[in-house]
């Protein structure tokens, strides 16, 4: 693959990872031209450790004045890449836990138009997910279940996966401001690209586990994570089934939630009537109440259906050098 024609770039938030962070950056091969290290007011001064002791003459050192989290220092990053005119840019942790090694698997369907961003996904072989352990398997699995429904990428899993790239004429387009800063920054940032209708891919990567220790903790963060969720499928659905487009399945989920609710309460109204009254709910009244619900669950599974068939397909990013890549394979 010809990537000379594409400026790669890294960014590596950094926080606390002051014991790996320099292996990290001696791993990072040449097809790579910058590599940003964001310091989010790391209490270990990890970025200052990277000034004084990287010898690397890509690295730049970006010193936050306040801590703002996972998300914050990956958009800080984003935008210096953007300053200095980067085509794609890959996102990797400090901690040691991803291979920089697997850069240009990443990059590659960004480079070849097939993707407009690209993440990590540690789901794909069987044998090696045996080494994830057990609670967070299962809160993983919780949490992909979720994003498919509030990001309307039904074909993706592992959505806390940090190790991600995008292509520069995509994130240029992100709303900085808006995406979560802490640990929801992964899976938010996911419905941000369905709202652009960006292509994206998993990419199939192993699971990797140290004596490095993760913040997040998926047992406390699930009743939040089921509030934004629910927050950013309300907003998905009314920017591509109302605001945008409007098409049969703008029709399907309202109609359809509207019979199942409406077939729950009168039915819900009437056995509590007859149960007081010790008298049994007629054969109609209870036909009245579940045809609503049965017309009601038909529509949203049209919905769904139609959501799920819907997942974006056609690149959005400028196909530079597409043809010149190919053709150099």
């Amino acid at each position: 693959m010809k990537i000379d024609s594409h400026n790669l770039c890294v960014v590596i938030p950094s926080y606390k990872v002051i014991k790996h962070i320099l292996d990290v950056i001696e791993s990072i091969g040449p097809e790579v031209d910058k590599i940003y290290v964001v310091d989010d007011c790391c209490p270990e001064g990890s970025g200052t450790h990277v000034v004084e002791h990287c010898l690397d003459p890509r690295v730049s050192v970006i010193f936050l004045a306040a801590n703002v989290g996972v998300g914050g220092a990956v958009m800080a990053g984003y935008q210096k890449a953007i300053d200095d005119k980067m085509d794609v840019i890959v996102k990797i942790d400090g901690d040691g836990q991803m291979d920089p090694s697997l850069i240009k698997k990443f990059i590659t369907p960004i480079i070849l138009g097939q993707a407009d961003y690209t993440k990590g996904n540690r789901f794909f072989d069987l044998e090696e997910i045996t080494a994830m352990p057990k609670i967070r398997l299962f809160g993983n699995a919780v949490l992909s279940f979720m994003t498919k429904f509030s990001s309307g990428y039904w074909d993706l899993f592992d959505p806390t996966n940090g190790y991600t790239a995008i292509h520069t004429d995509v994130a240029k387009h992100l709303p900085f401001k808006k995406i979560s800063s802490r640990y929801f920054f992964e899976t938010d940032i996911l419905f941000r690209l369905n709202t652009l209708r960006a292509v994206v891919v998993d990419i199939p990567m192993d699971a990797k586990y140290g004596d490095e220790v993760s913040n997040l903790r998926i047992s406390k963060v699930v009743g939040e994570f089921l509030v934004k969720h629910l927050r950013n499928f309300g907003k998905r659905i009314f920017y591509n089934y109302y605001l945008r487009n409007m098409s049969l399945a703008s029709f399907e989920l309202p109609v359809g939630l509207l019979l199942l609710i409406s077939g729950f309460v009168f039915g819900g109204t009437n056995w509590w009537v007859s149960s007081q009254a010790g008298v049994p709910t007629s054969a109609g009244t209870v036909m009245l109440a579940a045809l609503p619900v049965i017309l009601g669950v038909q529509l949203i599974l049209a919905f769904l259906g139609y959501d799920i068939a819907s997942v974006p397909s056609r690149i959005i990013h400028t196909k530079r050098n597409i043809d010149t890549v190919r053709g150099a394979e």
